[in-house]
């Protein structure tokens, strides 16, 4: 089967189209044809293997000098091919999505079956295989949001903050999304209430939320924007910009050192894929409170380029990967 298939760490130039054994499943697993997957930050953090302090973190995902499982992608749809001992709630011949460590930017994806849902049916294999890792952060992200508050969103454009100001706005909360000028448009037709061009105004006023995604402010900054009683929520993915020790890691860790001393409260969620995740945000899709947006979408020998876009362009939304 054809794949994309890095060794080492580097550039989006690392990255090859490769003839590789299709998988099997092994018991527990199904085997997915795959039809579409997607691109996020996570993906350039492993290609690069950065921050530095990652690959101490997570050897399932970060080898030493290279990522731990030679072919990447996580977010995926498709239909199943096949299913292993013990896979008694999906068939061959469904329809299916999810997210997987690894593996997703290739023909064929072995993967647990208990991370693999039905995949919503009003949506593409593309729109679809955007939904697994960005939409479940924003939906964890924002677990707590209530009607009534005001959610300032940081990052509102990106990947998950398309997600999240839909999610927020579905809990009945007064959404305000910061982005930059070629984006404004777009935050504005998901339904925020108010858009903040970052380059033009500054963000004031306090807020019962607030989500930071771009991971560029200092964490005073940050907690002058957020009410006494209130929360921030931090999570980000970046962007490239030469190689970090810590990067987003740091904010997040300082912010973790300091909940005991700040009257706001802080929270640094992680998202965890399950069955039930998938089923939930197939909910939101199929009631119209969510609809994916995709910027670009790559046929699969572009992987490389895709990778390249989202780690140097600031990404509008979600970038598709047409597999077949």
């Amino acid at each position: 089967m054809k794949a994309i298939v890095q060794r080492v760490y580097g550039s989006s130039a690392m990255l090859s189209v490769a003839e590789v054994e299709r998988p099997e499943p092994a018991e527990g697993q199904v085997l997915v044809r795959v039809r579409a997957a997607s691109v996020n930050a996570r993906d350039w953090h492993v290609m690069r293997g950065d921050p530095l302090i990652a690959r101490w973190m997570d050897r399932s995902v970060f080898a030493r000098r290279g990522p731990a499982q030679p072919i990447p992608g996580g977010d995926f749809a498709g239909i199943v091919e096949s299913v292993g001992a013990g896979v008694t709630d999906l068939r061959p011949g469904d329809e299916v999505y999810g997210e997987s460590i690894s593996g997703a930017f290739a023909e064929y994806l072995a993967v647990d079956g208990s991370v693999v849902g039905p995949k919503p049916a009003g949506l593409t294999f593309e729109e679809a295989a955007t939904l697994p890792l960005a939409a479940n952060t924003a939906l964890t992200l924002l677990r707590d949001v209530e009607a009534g508050q005001r959610v300032l969103i940081i990052g509102a454009s990106g990947g998950v903050g398309t997600f999240a100001v839909q999610i927020a706005l579905a809990a009945g909360a007064e959404v305000t999304g910061v982005c930059s000028t070629r984006n404004v448009e777009l935050v504005r037709a998901l339904g925020a209430h108010q858009v903040v061009d970052y380059t033009r105004d500054t963000v004031t006023g306090r807020y019962d939320t607030v989500l930071d995604l771009a991971g560029s402010r200092g964490l005073r900054e940050l907690l002058r924007l957020v009410e006494p009683t209130g929360t921030l929520v931090l999570s980000g993915g970046g962007n490239y910009s030469g190689g970090s020790t810590f990067g987003p890691i740091g904010l997040m860790a300082r912010a973790q050192l300091s909940r005991p001393f700040v009257r706001p409260a802080i929270r640094v969620p992680l998202a965890q894929q399950s069955r039930e995740a998938l089923a939930e945000l197939r909910e939101l899709v199929d009631t119209g409170k969510v609809r994916p947006i995709i910027d670009r979408t790559y046929p699969l020998d572009e992987v490389p380029a895709a990778i390249h876009y989202m780690e140097t362009e600031h990404a509008r939304a979600k970038i598709a990967i047409t597999v077949g």
